[in-house]
């Protein structure tokens, strides 16, 4: 008995209600006899052109307040990263393990806002929510790659206290440029890496016309709930790698921290306290705020986060976090307020 099949060719959506149309007969496709073709056809065809962010649509009346903060704390963010970059740099008392690091975690945090923050402006000011296919992947990519590498470069920071408070005759000699060169490479290759395996594993899963991520930018579990098909394995891997690429460095700044309790609270004299003190409580602060909010989102199976949390904590430690780094490391630390008023003083 043969059996006809009508090809029926639908323009891509501009829109998100044209889009959810277009959704509504893709379904209406699935859901019918025949369900084999529609989802070959679909797992082809649909999502190569872009996705639609549904990101805070649900809350119309609450964009232009986010858009406002939004780009508030960016600006903020760029101006603070920067200024510790350029003081860094520019400062030769500055020219030590401690700031090369931090320089690096400044660098760092201006990538990881500006891969997503200015997207999420342009959604959340006007009615168009879509991002290409390729801007979708890109933005994947360097998500995974730099949180992945702050991971790694807070665990190198530690190293570096640990070094300094507990092994102070030796620091100059353990942490020579040529370390600290390659303790850097290591936390960018691991990120580099992260990206290399998860990102085409996630964006290749068949979505079958599904095409609306719902969260502000293309994360990882957003992206793996859009998939048409089962993702046990797929969450397996990024658990197995979370555990590797999150709680390993987390347990080797907490051993670090551990060891540099037990040399601070040994230490008789209480200026030496205070100053060690500042200097790691800055450093765990930042370590806190961001580790607590990775192991929450993806420290558990992708489809049983909350998606608005996920949403609103991914914007706190893709936004809020980079921001306060630099208010947490300048605030407290008179070696970068004194770098300040020095490059001023020479203008």
């Amino acid at each position: 008995m043969a059996l006809a099949l009508t090809l029926v060719v639908v323009p891509w959506p501009t829109s998100l209600r044209a889009h959810r149309a277009v959704s509504a007969s893709l379904q209406a496709c699935t859901d019918g006899p025949l369900h084999v073709h529609c989802m070959h056809v679909m797992t082809n065809q649909s999502c190569q052109e872009q996705f639609i962010l549904l990101g805070f649509s649900d809350r119309p009346q609450l964009e232009q307040t986010l858009f406002v903060f939004v780009l508030i704390f960016y600006l903020v963010t760029l101006v603070g990263n920067i200024v510790i970059i350029l003081v860094s740099r520019l400062d030769p008392c500055l020219h030590t393990p401690m700031y090369f690091f931090l320089t690096n975690l400044s660098f760092l945090d201006l990538c990881f806002t500006t891969s997503s923050i200015p997207q999420l402006l342009f959604n959340l000011g006007g009615p168009d929510k879509t991002i290409s296919y390729i801007g979708c992947a890109i933005q994947l990519f360097m998500f995974l790659g730099l949180g992945g590498t702050e991971c790694v470069l807070l665990a190198v920071m530690a190293y570096d206290r640990f070094t300094a408070i507990c092994k102070p005759l030796h620091y100059s000699i353990i942490m020579h440029p040529q370390l600290c060169w390659k303790l850097v490479s290591v936390a960018w290759g691991v990120g580099l890496l992260n990206s290399l395996v998860m990102s085409p594993v996630t964006m290749r899963l068949p979505r079958c016309g599904r095409c609306e991520v719902k969260h502000f930018l293309c994360e990882m579990p957003a992206l793996i709930k859009t998939a048409c098909v089962d993702t046990v394995a797929v969450e397996s891997t990024v658990f197995i790698l979370s555990v590797v690429i999150v709680l390993g460095p987390l347990a080797l700044i907490l051993v670090s921290y551990s060891y540099i309790a037990l040399a601070v609270l040994s230490m008789r004299s209480a200026t030496g306290r205070r100053k060690a003190f500042n200097t790691c409580g800055s450093h765990l602060t930042v370590v806190s705020l961001f580790y607590g909010n990775i192991i929450y989102m993806y420290m558990q199976p992708g489809k049983n986060s909350s998606q608005d949390q996920g949403k609103f904590l991914t914007l706190f430690y893709n936004l809020v976090t980079p921001m306060l780094n630099p208010v947490i490391y300048t605030l407290r630390n008179k070696d970068v307020k004194g770098a300040l008023r020095r490059l001023v003083s020479r203008k």
